[in-house]
């Protein structure tokens, strides 16, 4: 099989479905297989289960117009009416649109073979059946703690339904149900069934309400007491007259509706201090009264339980202990798998379809219908995959510039391939770790290749210019790799998060090829006239970044992987000042916001000695309004003042001759991109001279040396 012999010349392609935002189409996209990553496992996909109700929404939310989709994020229109403000009504239009444009993987409940395992992995071994919360794809990586071994007597149909289970039993543990006590489930879908079933078998007498008449009978043959509203029942009288006027002791929301009533009717056939579990998506315009006379308690589950959306739990493989967290997600699709094993769980009555990957649009042409309850992807035995696909027919002979991209996230997509695009740069493959959004990219800018293998990338003839825009982490590694290849390199800032790591770029640098790091802001018109405007006098240089919160559990913020936002960041402005001074950094002295500064700061204020008698100011703020200019560089030098605003307005004081420069948002990226492509074809001076690149980078980590020291640190270059 191709996965286990280094992936020969297989011609195979991975199959997977994704959904456009965009056009809303669903389609059976083939895209290049993942390689297995560290704490991760590689699984062959043999069946995966279609989660009715959640993809029908993302699938609805695609095939609305723009329109109808603005009425449904009303908190997305607002961020874009405050990005048109900051920077202009282009730009932000054309955010939005490659945003949209952005495929969407779609399925969450997966099961196959162990095929790969990555290193830091002893868990799992090849051959193990798993369950996961991999997506609709023939072969999908996924965390460690996000597997589970499915047991010898469970069909792997029925392993199906572990993850989508694991939500419902997750509602159910954060109601903690008592031996003979009601609970009433709202929505009988696929999840509501499911918590009904798991609530009888924990001996619970179960009332279950939904208005499909089909769900309404299954759940009676469970063993559930079901009612229909439509049949002229009134659901909170018929709960209150079914538990002898006390109201139930439990009720779980599994329903997926706009409407506050279903809120409001949980309330009042709730008995006094009553627990209401919220698991769907529904109105929630809360009457106080309603909880405030019985003492209701109200909780929102979160998925398949403790650890979800926690990277050290899923992506770092962390696992809390158990003393301490008894039900993990794991532990969940553990259970779950375990009481499918007992019998006491039933969900092959579930099965509305089993459908051949091949025809799945049998499944999503008609998902809005709401007749289906649980939808099978059976996928084929036979298939193998590759790590590459072709997308185009072109080819580039060696020496002619070609392009390869290690990495297609946010930066990529936005900001530099519309500029590559546009100017028919020779881009000849392109780098991405699931295979999808690089296979996106690749056909939107006509990329020749799509792979999940980077060194291909590196090792290939035919490319002489490697762009590597990876998480930080990635970059000196790659570049080291990129380098000895023999390879001119970009890699978009930083360019180390270590001395030791910049110390091994020097030592395989020689000068023979390009080394430009992303320090773009320079190549901005705005600051090309301040340069011209200044020249080389001693000035004084305040850059006010307003970078905006980002979520502490978001990468950029762990040291090891982002190497938090000053190192990250920041280091962009000792650029732009370095570039505007004329010379490099002599010392630096960094303050922090708080009581007790950590080295992983976003609110910081750094000062810069220049070795011509220059000073630089870099606040670097994430406490401000996002209304309010997103970057502002102010100038001081010979009794004038230069001031830009947000690279769309510099403005001069005592400077004769010039008045002020108004442009749509310009942060230099098009002239460094155009630039850099011309020197890879036709030679010439580095863009960047390299002893400002290491002078730059070794004032960020003298920034956080000095925090921690509470004094100036001196910037030495190294040897």
């Amino acid at each position: 099989m191709c996965f286990l012999c280094s992936f020969c010349s297989c011609t195979y392609t991975l199959k997977q479905i994704i959904q456009s935002f965009k056009s809303g189409e669903t389609v059976l996209e083939e895209v290049p297989a993942p390689k297995v990553k560290r704490g991760c496992v590689l699984i062959k996909t043999t069946r995966s289960l279609v989660s009715v109700g959640t993809e029908r929404m993302l699938v609805e939310f695609g095939r609305a117009n723009m329109l109808q989709k603005a009425r449904q994020q009303p908190d997305r229109v607002k961020q874009v009416l405050t990005k048109i403000k900051t920077d202009g009504l282009k730009p932000t239009l054309t955010a939005v649109f490659n945003k949209l444009g952005q495929p969407l993987p779609l399925g969450y409940c997966n099961v196959g073979k162990v095929i790969a395992v990555g290193e830091g992995v002893t868990d799992f071994a090849i051959g193990d059946r798993v369950a996961s919360n991999g997506q609709h794809a023939e072969f999908v990586c996924v965390p460690k703690n996000l597997c589970a071994h499915i047991p010898a007597n469970v069909s792997d149909e029925e392993a199906a339904f572990t993850v989508i289970g694991s939500i419902g039993l997750q509602g159910i543990r954060l109601c903690d149900p008592q031996l003979g006590e009601t609970i009433v489930v709202v929505g009988l879908g696929l999840i509501g069934l499911i918590t009904a079933e798991l609530l009888v078998a924990n001996g619970c007498r179960v009332i279950g309400i939904d208005l499909d008449p089909n769900k309404i009978e299954i759940a009676k043959k469970k063993g559930i007491i079901a009612i229909n509203p439509r049949d002229g029942a009134d659901v909170v009288k018929s709960v209150t007259e079914l538990t002898d006027n006390v109201g139930a002791d439990g009720v779980i929301i599994t329903a997926s509706a706009k409407t506050d009533e279903i809120i409001a009717d949980a309330a009042m056939m709730s008995r006094k201090r009553g627990r209401i579990i919220l698991v769907g998506v529904i109105g929630l315009n809360i009457s106080r009264a309603d909880f405030y006379e019985k003492e209701l308690t109200f909780q929102v589950s979160c998925s398949y339980g403790p650890g979800r959306y926690d990277d050290s739990y899923e992506k770092a493989g962390i696992d809390y202990p158990l003393p301490f967290v008894r039900w993990t997600e794991q532990r969940n699709f553990r259970a779950l798998l375990q009481t499918i094993s007992s019998g006491k769980l039933e969900v092959r009555s579930l099965i509305t379809e089993r459908v051949p990957l091949a025809e799945y649009n049998k499944i999503y042409a008609n998902i809005s219908s709401g007749t289906s309850i649980a939808s099978i992807l059976e996928y084929p035995e036979d298939s193998n995959a590759a790590d590459t696909v072709s997308i185009t027919s072109g080819s580039f002979a060696p020496g002619k510039g070609g392009i390869g991209i290690i990495g297609a996230g946010n930066f990529t997509a936005m900001t530099m391939l519309p500029v590559l695009g546009a100017i028919g740069a020779p881009l000849y493959s392109i780098a991405s770790a699931s295979g999808l959004t690089g296979t996106s990219l690749a056909k939107k800018y006509k990329i020749g290749k799509s792979t999940t293998d980077y060194k291909s990338i590196i090792n290939d003839p035919a490319i002489d210019l490697v762009m590597i825009t990876t998480r930080h982490n990635e970059h000196a590694g790659m570049v080291v790799e990129s380098l000895q290849a023999g390879k001119h390199v970009f890699v978009e800032k930083p360019l180390a998060l270590s001395k030791e790591e910049l110390d091994n770029i020097l030592a395989v640098y020689n000068g023979s090829k390009t080394l430009t790091v992303g320090f773009n802001r320079r190549f901005s018109p705005h600051m090309q006239r301040v340069k011209q405007l200044v020249g080389d006098a001693q000035m004084n240089v305040i850059a006010t970044m307003n970078a905006g919160n980002i979520p502490a559990n978001v990468w950029v913020h762990d040291l090891k992987t982002g190497g938090g936002r000053i190192v990250g960041e920041a280091c962009h402005y000792m650029d732009l000042i370095t570039f505007l001074t004329g010379s490099r950094i002599k010392a630096v002295c960094m303050n922090a916001m708080g009581v007790n500064p950590q080295a992983n700061t976003d609110n910081a204020s750094i000062l810069l000695q220049y070795e011509n008698g220059s000073t630089g100011v870099i606040n670097y703020f994430a406490n401000g309004s996002k209304a309010y200019s997103k970057e502002r560089i102010e100038v001081y030098a010979q009794e004038r003042t230069i001031v830009t605003d947000n690279f769309m307005l510099t403005e001069g004081y005592g400077t004769k001759g010039f008045s002020k420069l108004k442009t749509n948002v310009d942060k230099g990226h098009n002239t460094q991109f155009r630039m850099l492509v011309d020197r890879v074809k036709n030679g010439g001076a580095p863009m960047i001279q390299m002893d400002e690149i290491v002078n730059t980078t070794l004032a960020s980590f003298a920034a956080i040396e000095s925090l921690m020291k509470k004094e100036w640190v001196e910037v030495i270059l190294t040897k």
